[in-house]
């Protein structure tokens, strides 16, 4: 890695936290991070999400869970994680020896009650910076529609989290839906301080030998470079509407890929897949992000905010 420019300003206010840079790698592509500290200093990044974490501990969906694809990857984890309280006592105490690092926890349940009972738990703990809104859940109680293709569900959702949380709320909206700014505006009004688009595209791969979806579970989640070009629209669209913040996620693998983000009006982005292929796809993204804005004579970082936009 080259040494990033120091004429370069790389710092982003997001609503109370102060990120070094705008780069953090997204929920569910870190886990808890400790695997990627053999690799890189965790004080580069601008940020961390971890892993979802729900109210109970959870094994995840029957393997195989995982597939390749031409331009990403297709998963169906089903949400693994240790739950809340292994996480507030074990995962994020780690983050301890980064004091300048801000940590995002992503929550996610089936029901509202499984939120709120997170959140109440995460509010406990001096750890947490923010939290991550998973929507992209089915709603048990609803017959198994997701939280996150219901502007009224949505809505109802966030306005009951930020009735109990202490700490910022991030919603994180999914792109399987008809208008995705009608959802960005109903998450908005319940409440939310951001938005962090995109969530996966639904997939599904098909095994020809065996005749059979490639995943245990059938449909998964695609990533990766493929659905970048969705992701840049809807952050697009999403963020010339609303007045709150908006994280960039999707397919970004390059300095580029963030500068392109951000011109749509991402004030930082969430790197996911990237971290499968390369452990040190994080910090390279920095160094090339600073290496641009150097080359170009971009002083501030955040003057790349919204540039597309005209």
């Amino acid at each position: 890695m080259n040494k990033s420019p120091n004429s370069v300003d790389m710092q982003v206010k997001f609503l109370s936290l102060t990120l070094k840079n705008p780069v953090m790698p997204a929920s569910g592509c870190f886990s808890f991070g400790q695997e990627m500290e053999n690799f890189y200093d965790l004080d580069l990044l601008g940020a961390v999400v971890v892993k979802a974490t729900t109210l109970e501990e959870r094994s995840g969906n029957k393997t195989p869970r995982l597939a390749e694809t031409p331009a990403g990857m297709l998963n169906s984890i089903g949400l693994q994680n240790p739950g809340v309280i292994q996480v507030i006592q074990e995962e994020l105490p780690r983050f301890r020896k980064y004091p300048n690092l801000p940590v995002i926890v992503n929550v996610a349940g089936t029901a509202v009650e499984d939120y709120v009972e997170v959140v109440e738990n995460l509010n406990k703990s001096p750890d947490v910076s923010a939290i991550e809104l998973n929507i992209s859940c089915p709603n048990v109680k609803c017959g198994g529609i997701q939280f996150g293709t219901d502007p009224t569900m949505a809505a109802g959702m966030v306005h009951t989290i930020k009735s109990v949380t202490k700490v910022p709320l991030i919603v994180k909206l999914s792109p399987n839906v008809t208008d995705i700014v009608e959802m960005a505006l109903a998450v908005e009004e319940a409440g939310a301080d951001a938005i962090s688009l995109i969530n996966t595209l639904i997939g599904m791969h098909i095994d020809i030998e065996k005749r059979r979806p490639l995943l245990a579970n059938g449909i998964g989640g695609l990533s990766g470079p493929a659905i970048k070009p969705v992701a840049v629209r809807m952050v697009y669209e999403v963020s010339s509407q609303v007045q709150i913040p908006v994280l960039g996620i999707g397919g970004i693998r390059t300095g580029q890929d963030v500068i392109e983000f951000m011109m749509a009006g991402a004030s930082a982005v969430q790197v996911g897949t990237a971290n499968f292929i390369d452990p040190m796809a994080c910090p390279r993204i920095i160094d090339e992000l600073a290496q641009w804005c150097d080359q170009h004579g971009v002083k501030k970082v955040t003057d790349l905010i919204g540039a597309a936009r005209g």
